[in-house]
C-alpha cells in the first residue's frame, strides 16, 4: 500500500485547510488510517484516525472540535478538514494504515506510511 498525502500549504492563524489521502491500492480501503503530525525538534503526535468503514472515528483533545477526519471509500481517500488553524498546528503531516479495520493513537499501530505534507500556520 502506498499513500500520497497533499493539500498542506501556508496559511494565516483562522483559516482553513483541507489534507487528502489517497491510497494506491483498494485493499486499503479495508484499515483504518490515521493522520499524524511532527513539529521540528518534537515528536511524531497523533492527530485523527478513522475505522474502515469511516463508522467510529477519534481525535486528540488538542484538535477535538476544530479537525474532522473522514474517508471516501470509493475514492480510497481519507480526508483531514482543519479549521481555526492556529500557530501550534504547524508541522508535516502524514497519513498512515494500519492493518487492522480499527487502530489507535500510537504510531506502531500503523504499518504503511504517506511522505507527509507541510502545513505552515502564520501568526
Amino acid at each position: 500500500v502506498q499513500l500520497q498525502a497533499s493539500g498542506g500549504g501556508l496559511v494565516q492563524a483562522g483559516a482553513s485547510l483541507r489534507l487528502s489521502c489517497t491510497a494506491s491500492r483498494r485493499t486499503s480501503s479495508n484499515n483504518a488510517v490515521a493522520w499524524f503530525r511532527q513539529a521540528p525538534g518534537k515528536e511524531r503526535e497523533f492527530v485523527a484516525t478513522v475505522s474502515w468503514n469511516g463508522d467510529t472515528t477519534v481525535t486528540a483533545d488538542s484538535v477535538k472540535g476544530r479537525f474532522i477526519i473522514s474517508r471516501d471509500r470509493a475514492k480510497n481517500t481519507v480526508y483531514l478538514q482543519m479549521n481555526s488553524l492556529k500557530p501550534e498546528d504547524a508541522g508535516i503531516y502524514y497519513c498512515a494504515a494500519a492493518y487492522k479495520s480499527y487502530a489507535g493513537r500510537r504510531t506502531t499501530d500503523y504499518a504503511y506510511w504517506g511522505q507527509g505534507t507541510q502545513v505552515t500556520v502564520s501568526s
